[in-house]
């Protein structure tokens, strides 16, 4: 590692908090969780070679994309983690590392990155080449293309032009100076860029397949090449999806796994079930849900394994219509829930109440948040408020509200009893409306709710990740309709500043603004909690909730 890159990762310490937990999955995000942390190098001699290492795990639902460009969900960011690579991956540790890129040089003004590409092959043969980041990172940043992660590469100097201004991508920050060499230039330091360039949004994408073929990525098959640790070989929609160990992978010594098969199966008693008749390896979180009412029986037994993570379970508003467009409403609904309750009596994993945001890793002050569980008293003088802003004299004259979940247990659950909830301390009637997963995100992606349920769980390490996507009303992960110049602000100044503390402050006095207008509910901020195999080790389980098996093995 050069001398820029050394320094590079102490100021990433300092400026940024990397949590060793574990992950999960979704942006729209569901959680995921995983096993044990160690060095990567103590796992090749300790795989036994007479025991099978074919790993099975359930990931709950059909991905509903696997392009990376595309890819908007915690569920199809566990196949990406597997089958691709970045110029950086997080490692064990859960620090950015060299990956498809095996030199890192940064500027003195932190501001151009140049990465030196290793010899590394796409499953089919072809080399990974620079122009596959520049293609795949253009292509997302491409309005046609309808990315809604688009505003991830917002970081590369031009990026934000080219995609909501119609500026040029010709002058978007990232250049393929030869097939070995990627230049990215940013539009400002960004310190946990090293991170971001491990994420899904800037993967690469194999630019001759793609650009012969635009619908390379909607089956498994000879067009769905990739360069990561594993390759994709069978994809049965709706039911599993079969991967195998990529022989051809740089790293492939690393790599133990044989196998990995996910199966869809969207019934947490079916997948604990099936754990416990050894046709799975895991069961619960990052990729699939254990039921609420087994929590107590497993830890009880000692099986039971639980993680924080930075994320945050909320419910989103629609602020562009309906009684959730007047702000002391939605402050009525979210005051009146309480958090303590639901955790006690329905997730039952160590959860704890959020009354903000942004994770308390990240803004420690939040485990308390920026207002009281459970304050059915204020939120009575908002409901009052908001009713006569509307011209309604009583509760009843509200029109129902309709609050969204996509099929899950747990959601349904938590949904049922903030219903009675909210008709015991508001008298607002609510009804419930579920869809699964595919269809519920085009849903609330469309503005066609009231009352969403939605988790989101952290890319990187630092808090601009829970706000950003605020920031714009038609930004791709926003789905409140929800906007303001004064956060907008807050967060523009957050990016040039360079005095980490100052910098600090500027992002807690936008979530400020953002709790003052609720256009989102949080519930409770993430733990993962799974059982798995005794004998499968080193999987790694990030504190942003996110799973890799690149370290995998049984002993």
């Amino acid at each position: 590692m050069n001398k820029k890159l050394s320094f590079f990762f102490s100021m990433l310490l300092v400026l940024s908090m990397f949590l060793a937990a574990c992950s999960g999955g979704g942006k729209s995000n569901e959680p995921a969780s995983g096993g044990e942390k160690t060095d990567g190098n103590e796992n090749a001699s300790e795989a036994d070679p007479d025991v099978p290492q074919n790993l099975r795990v359930n990931i709950n639902t059909e991905p509903p994309s696997l392009h990376p460009g595309l890819a908007k969900d915690a569920t199809s960011g566990t196949v990406l983690r597997q089958t691709f690579e970045g110029l950086t991956r997080i490692n064990q540790d859960g620090k950015p590392e060299e990956a498809a890129a095996e030199k890192i040089a940064v500027s003195d003004d932190q501001t151009v990155y140049t990465f030196t590409l290793r010899d590394a092959t796409w499953s089919n043969g072809d080399p990974v080449i620079a122009k596959d980041f520049e293609y795949a990172w253009k292509w997302a940043l491409d309005p046609k293309n309808q990315s809604e992660y688009a505003y991830q590469l917002y970081y590369l100097k031009g990026g934000e032009d080219a995609n909501l201004n119609g500026g040029s991508l010709d002058d978007v920050g990232v250049v393929a100076k030869d097939d070995k060499t990627l230049e990215v230039t940013l539009a400002n330091p960004t310190p946990y860029f090293l991170e971001l360039t491990a994420f899904y949004t800037y993967l690469p994408v194999n630019s001759k397949i793609a650009e012969a073929n635009p619908e390379w990525a909607n089956d498994a098959g000879d067009n769905y090449t990739s360069n990561g640790p594993f390759v994709m070989t069978e994809w049965s929609h709706s039911d599993k999806i079969l991967l195998e160990k990529n022989d051809t992978y740089w790293d492939a010594d690393t790599v133990k796994l044989e196998t990995i098969e996910m199966i869809m199966i969207n019934d947490p008693n079916t997948e604990l079930s099936m754990f416990d008749n050894g046709e799975l390896d895991w069961a619960g979180a990052p990729t699939g849900a254990l039921p609420t009412d087994a929590m107590q029986a497993l830890k009880d037994d000692g099986r039971l394994i639980t993680q924080p993570i930075a994320g945050v379970y909320n419910y989103k508003f629609n602020t562009t219509e309906g009684p959730t467009a007047n702000v002391n409403i939605r402050k009525a609904l979210a005051h009146a829930i309480n958090r303590q309750e639901l955790i006690d009596n329905i997730t039952q994993g160590a959860q704890l109440p959020a009354m903000g945001i942004v994770p308390p890793s990240m803004f420690p002050e939040n485990e308390k948040g920026h207002f009281p569980d459970n304050d059915v008293e204020t939120a009575k003088e908002f409901l009052q408020k908001g009713l006569e802003e509307l011209g309604f004299k009583d509760p009843s004259e509200l029109p129902a509200i309709v609050l969204s979940y996509n099929t899950s247990e747990a959601h349904q659950k938590i949904a049922q009893a903030i219903q009675d909830m909210w008709k015991k301390n508001l008298g607002i009637e609510v009804t419930l409306d579920n869809q699964e997963w595919a269809v519920y995100l085009d849903k609330v992606h469309a503005l066609d709710y009231q009352v969403a349920r939605m988790g989101w769980l952290g890319d990187f390490n630092d808090a601009i990740n829970f706000l950003e996507m605020y920031r714009d009303a038609a930004g791709g992960n926003n789905d409140t309709g929800w906007e303001s110049k004064e956060f907008q602000d807050l967060l523009a100044k957050s990016a040039t500043e360079g005095d980490h503390e100052a910098r600090q402050q500027l992002l807690k006095d936008a979530e400020k603004v953002f709790m003052e207008d609720m256009p989102v509910a949080p519930i409770y901020f993430y733990t993962n909690n799974w059982v798995q195999a005794d004998n499968l080790k080193d999987v790694a389980v990030s504190g942003l909730g996110d799973v890799q098996y690149k370290w995998a093995y049984f002993e």
